[in-house]
Parts: C-alpha cells; sequence; structure tokens
C-alpha cells in the first residue's frame, strides 16, 4: 500500500502546476481522474512535457459547457475528496463547476484552485507567467536576463508543491471533521513567501563575487563549471584548500577569511581554473570538500544518486518522496485522452495502475 491509497482526486488543470501538483498525490498512491476537454488537454501536443506530469492518472474527456458532460463531473466531484482547478478567477463558477457549488454538494470536499495571483486581490485577473509570477514576489534579481525556454519554472513547480502540501493537510482535517475546504493557491503568493524568509528584504545586483571564500561557482580548466559550498566551517575549508594545493590557507581561520574574501577566493579560482572538470570534482569529493558539479538535465537524469534513490526511474522522473514504512508508486503509465470514459471510482487501492 502506498500512504494515500483510497484518496480520490478529481483533476481538472492542465499545463504544468495543477498536473505536477495531482502527480505528486498520484505517485504516493491517490486515484486521480484527469478530466480533460474535447481534443485533450493543450499540452498533449508536447508529450515530452505532458507524459512527465500526468503518469498514474485516468483519463475522461468531459464538455463543461455541455450539460450532461458537466452533470457526469458534477457526480465524480461528489464521490471525490480533492477537486483540483487551475482555471483563471472566475471561470469555474461560469462553467458550473466552482467551489460553492461544490461544496454544497460534497461538504467533505478539498478545493484547491491554483492560479497566477490567487482568486483575489488587486492581481488576481491579471494574465502571466512564470517569468511574471518571479518579477511581482521579488525573486528575480536585479542583473536578470530573459530565460531560456529550458530554464526551470520556479514559480510552476513551488507552487504545485506546496498544493500538494496544502491538499493533503486539508484532507487530513476533512477526514477528522467532514468538513471541506477551498485552498486559493497563487503562485506569486508561494515565491513572495520563499522571498519573505530570506532575512535581508533587498538584493543587490549579482557582482560574481563569492560572499566568502569558497562559496559560488568557478570554471575548470576544460570550460565546464563546479559548485563549492564553503561558509564558516574550518573542516571544509582546510579540505578544499589542501584538494587544490592550497596548502598555505588551509588553517586560514573563518573571520580572518572573511577580511580577505577576494585574495582567497581568487586563489580557489585559479586552483580550479588549472584543473579538469573530472579531476576536480573527483579530488575535491575525495578530500571531503562540498563539491557539487554543475550537470546538464541529461547528466542528473544519468546519475546513480538519484537513480539509487528512484527520484528518476526507467529514463523517467519518480516520486521526490522516500518512505520507509509506505514507499511512492514507480513512474507508471500515461493514460491516452478518454482511455477510461464510463469508469468511476476505484472501490480499493489503486497501485495496480502498471504500464
Amino acid at each position: 500500500m502506498a500512504l494515500l491509497d483510497g484518496l480520490r482526486v478529481l483533476d481538472l488543470a492542465m499545463w504544468r502546476p495543477g498536473p505536477y501538483a495531482t502527480q505528486l498525490l498520484a505517485q504516493l498512491g491517490a486515484d486521480v481522474i484527469k478530466v480533460e476537454p474535447p481534443g485533450g488537454e493543450p499540452m498533449r501536443a508536447f508529450r515530452s512535457h505532458f507524459d512527465l506530469l500526468n503518469q498514474r492518472k485516468r483519463s475522461v474527456v468531459l464538455n463543461l459547457k455541455d450539460d450532461r458532460d458537466r452533470a457526469r463531473c458534477l457526480e465524480l466531484a461528489d464521490g471525490a475528496e480533492v477537486f483540483v482547478e487551475g482555471f483563471r478567477p472566475g471561470v469555474a463558477d461560469r462553467l458550473g463547476v466552482g467551489h460553492d457549488t461544490l461544496l454544497a454538494r460534497n461538504p467533505r470536499l478539498v478545493y484547491c484552485s491554483l492560479s497566477g495571483y490567487g482568486a483575489r486581490g488587486p492581481l488576481s485577473d491579471v494574465p502571466g507567467h512564470d517569468v511574471n509570477y518571479r518579477a511581482y514576489a521579488a525573486a528575480t534579481p536585479p542583473d536578470a536576463v530573459s530565460p531560456d525556454a529550458g530554464e526551470l519554472p520556479v514559480a510552476d513547480m513551488a507552487a504545485a508543491t506546496m498544493a500538494a502540501f496544502a491538499i493533503t493537510a486539508a484532507c487530513l482535517r476533512a477526514r477528522a471533521t467532514g468538513v471541506g475546504d477551498r485552498i486559493d493557491l497563487g503562485m506569486a503568493d508561494v515565491l513572495a513567501n520563499w522571498v519573505g524568509t530570506v532575512p535581508s528584504p533587498t538584493r543587490p545586483a549579482a557582482t560574481g563575487t563569492a560572499p566568502v571564500p569558497g562559496y559560488g561557482v568557478y570554471a575548470t580548466k576544460d570550460g565546464r563549471k563546479v559548485t563549492l559550498g564553503v561558509v564558516s566551517e574550518q573542516r571544509l575549508w582546510a579540505a578544499t584548500c589542501r584538494a587544490l594545493g592550497l596548502d598555505e590557507h588551509a588553517d586560514t581561520p573563518f573571520a580572518e577569511r572573511l577580511t580577505r574574501v577576494r585574495e582567497l577566493d581568487d586563489a580557489v579560482a585559479a586552483a580550479l581554473a588549472a584543473l579538469p572538470f573530472d579531476d576536480a570534482v573527483a579530488r575535491l569529493t575525495r578530500a571531503g570538500a562540498p563539491v557539487a558539479p554543475v550537470l546538464t538535465r541529461a547528466e542528473m537524469m544519468a546519475h546513480d544518486h538519484f537513480r539509487s534513490r528512484g527520484v528518476v526511474a526507467d529514463g523517467t522522473v519518480g516520486s521526490p518522496v522516500r518512505t520507509a514504512a509506505h514507499p511512492p508508486l514507480p513512474p507508471g503509465p500515461v493514460a491516452e485522452l478518454d482511455e477510461h470514459r464510463g469508469q468511476g471510482w476505484a472501490t480499493g487501492p489503486t497501485a495496480d495502475l502498471t504500464p
């Protein structure tokens, strides 16, 4: 059995945040029925993206503008514990599946709305995407450039993870009290919360200068990059210095290092610039220094660490959650469009959703 076996989730969300949130739940055993519009979710046109976000779900096509299909959606919602939608504020109400309607029919329901700026507030009707949410949340540095197409969509993924957490918490309460809830989650809100936990309210423009010696991104001889994470720890600084042949600096105490940041960090950078990437990583790792190579996506997907933990499996993504007693389910199938028409909620565990 998985942690969320028996949890019934009706998912009307599209693109990335909602589908990733419900996939996180599905990987822990939830029975997720994905409701798609006629023709399918638009992201099906990008199967390399779609398949990574929609494993272990069932697919049903329903046209919410059709009375019969809308009635079927309401029927499924009556038997669900969780309802997830990612429409712009007000759209779910116009389609007849707003939270007031569904909670009146199913008072135990946890209804989660995911949108850019939330359902209420001065920005609630403003359209946007990841780059916009970062900007409003002060998560874009002053020297930022336009993101690449392959850049990690931080707001999307952060909001999805927060949604899965909030849904699980609300379900615990609903099961204990019989009273559901409406979760109004804005992507910009989550990033604003993250930024707000950083002590300094402002962030200076990036200078490329390490805050302390041995903390930052460094180029190697062959043009690749590694990161070092030395802060105040004397043993980590000493290990870094000895691995790089900088023994004369190894015993420099932290207080002194702070007065010689540029000098010492330049020495670290120069030592790394003289070493090939693989040699640098091997030396520093062997010495017990806090080193991490800057990997490509393909290298990360092939890395033994993530494969051994099940985060990556069979060339796709597994669950990021690790538990001892109830392990997450392995990567599973992606439903074809409307594959599960006519099906209702499963009566038992859904772990039999295998390829």
